[in-house]
């Protein structure tokens, strides 16, 4: 670093957890904050430069990584109803508010002793994951059944649903798996299978998730559909427009996610 380099700053962001899992930071606070003022889905994801799908994703994931509901519809009459936030929602943005004021705080301070460091002194970055997996849970290891060659991994989520993985022998060592770790599971919406009537089915996957379709966002090929799961939970399968249209699927319907174990890849807070 030379004296003709700009002088050293500091800057930084805040993100809250729920337990080992990153909830949020500051976009998607912003916008938990304008559905709260907007009651508006379309409305908060302006405000904040989101996409209207963009907005919904980040709100499914807050809400399985918070394990209840951080955002709620309100039945409306001619004209639709709105949404607004739950308790937990509005403790979410609260909590983020205040603690945001006490970390700009101590940012201008560092920014003040700025000046006193080396020239030389190098800024650290932090890593945070990324992945093109839409459906992302977040709970405990139930079990563990250790086989000749893989083990079975169940995942309890915060609902009591249980999630089922397989993974090598060497992936429980190095993620250094137990009952009662924390973990996460990813599961792409491509891997998802959909069911509505399972009269007399017989299926090899591993993974059955129910609840009811809570949205169906159709594409030019495919659909994206999601379903409600209960307690803030959802999962999001992607289907053939002429899937949608042979199963007669509706918002309300009840339906069924299915996956196999081996579709499931586990993680590890780091």
């Amino acid at each position: 670093m030379t004296r003709s380099d700009p002088r050293i700053d500091f800057e930084g962001e805040v993100w809250l957890r729920v337990g080992d899992e990153k909830m949020g930071g500051s976009t998607r606070i912003a916008l938990l904050a304008q559905i709260a003022a907007q009651g508006s889905i379309t409305q908060a994801a302006k405000a904040v430069g989101m996409s209207y799908k963009g907005a919904w994703d980040a709100i499914d994931t807050m809400n399985n990584l918070a394990g209840e509901p951080l955002v709620e519809r309100l039945a409306g009459g001619k004209g639709g109803g709105g949404t607004r936030l739950t308790a937990r929602g509005a403790q979410l943005v609260r909590n983020f508010q205040q603690i945001e004021q006490a970390h700009q705080a101590f940012v201008t301070q560092l920014r003040q002793d700025a000046d006193c460091l080396s020239e030389d002194y190098r800024l650290l970055r932090s890593m945070a994951m990324r992945t093109s997996a839409r459906n992302q849970f977040f709970g405990r290891i139930h079990a563990i059944r250790r086989g000749a060659v893989n083990d079975e991994v169940e995942l309890a989520l915060p609902s009591g649903q249980i999630i089922t993985a397989i993974v090598t022998h060497e992936s429980t060592q190095s993620l250094d798996l137990h009952v009662s770790a924390h973990a996460f599971a990813l599961v792409k919406s491509s891997s998802i299978i959909l069911m509505t009537d399972d009269q007399g089915a017989r299926l090899s996957a591993r993974n059955r998730l129910t609840g009811l379709i809570d949205r169906i966002q159709e594409g030019a090929v495919n659909t994206e559909i999601v379903i409600d799961l209960g307690g803030g939970l959802s999962v999001a399968a992607v289907v053939t427009n002429d899937s949608v249209t042979r199963l007669g699927l509706t918002v309300g319907q009840p339906a069924s996610a299915l996956f196999k174990a081996s579709s499931v890849i586990l993680g590890v807070p780091a």
